[in-house]
């Protein structure tokens, strides 16, 4: 732990990094004690000056769903992080690199909620029932920690290395969709660059959002019924840069694409 005195400071220079696209020093070198929850507590105060600047939830998301990310962090869990309305592009979008500053792409699943869901104690049928609908997703990851070199306690205060997302126009219905064999295929100009299916994500990116929903909900955080939660990479990050056409098509779910400019 970290006296509380330094969760402003570390807070304020994350949010001073992501207004200007400049990467800092990592947080966990600089207070070896960092702990998690020390962690989280810099993103509440990160995502509270975003809101102040205008900015509005609109959902949530679960990083560190693959066992492999989980090892490379020493860490025996996923984390969260809060999606706000100036992350949120659609389909076909063009994203500028000047408000990036080293970005990495990830195809992912979105479930959008019709239900509010409060934890702790749900189950994968609670989540079903409260889910209206998923999208084909792109999450643009970006870190405003220099060189990507993170631990978990980075990545947590970074609000889980939130960069923006592109959702789908496409809604599919949660019982017409196999969340668990859906295969997915991605592509940059015109080359895959990475392959994946639903159960790369926690066996089922259904397990991912339970996860969520029973932990915020132990924290007194309900996911609420309009929001979008994104439920976890299907394969491996791929890096963007310039002049990069992103492509993605997940099985009975649709596809999402967008377009990196300088």
């Amino acid at each position: 732990m970290i006296d509380d005195s330094a969760i402003a400071p570390a807070a304020d220079e994350l949010f001073t990094a992501f207004q200007k696209a400049v990467p800092i020093s990592p947080l966990s070198g600089r207070w070896p004690d960092l702990s998690i929850d020390d962690a989280y507590g810099i993103q509440q105060r990160l995502v509270g000056r975003r809101v102040a600047g205008g900015a509005r939830v609109v959902g949530k998301k679960i990083g560190v769903t693959s066992q492999a990310v989980m090892n490379a962090l020493g860490v025996n869990q996923p984390d969260f992080g809060i999606l706000l309305s100036d992350m949120l592009f659609q389909r076909g979008a063009e994203i500028s690199m000047a408000s990036l500053i080293q970005p990495k792409a990830e195809g992912e699943i979105a479930f959008v909620l019709k239900r509010d869901l409060v934890g702790p104690g749900l189950t994968a049928v609670d989540v079903l029932i409260a889910t209206e609908g998923v999208m084909a997703c792109f999450e643009i990851v970006d870190s405003r920690i220099r060189d990507w070199k993170i631990k978990i306690q980075d990545t947590v205060a970074d609000n889980a290395s939130c960069g923006v997302f592109v959702l789908s126009d496409r809604l599919v219905p949660i019982a017409s969709a196999n969340l668990y064999s859906c295969g997915m295929v991605l592509e940059r100009n015109g080359q895959i660059a990475g392959v994946g299916a639903g159960a790369a994500s926690m066996g089922s990116p259904v397990n991912a959002v339970v996860w969520l929903a029973n932990t915020l909900g132990r924290l007194g955080v309900p996911l609420m019924a309009g929001e979008v939660i994104l439920s976890g990479a299907l394969s491996a990050m791929v890096p963007v840069q310039a002049g990069d056409q992103l492509r993605l098509e997940i099985d009975g779910i649709g596809d999402c694409s967008v377009r990196f400019t300088p």
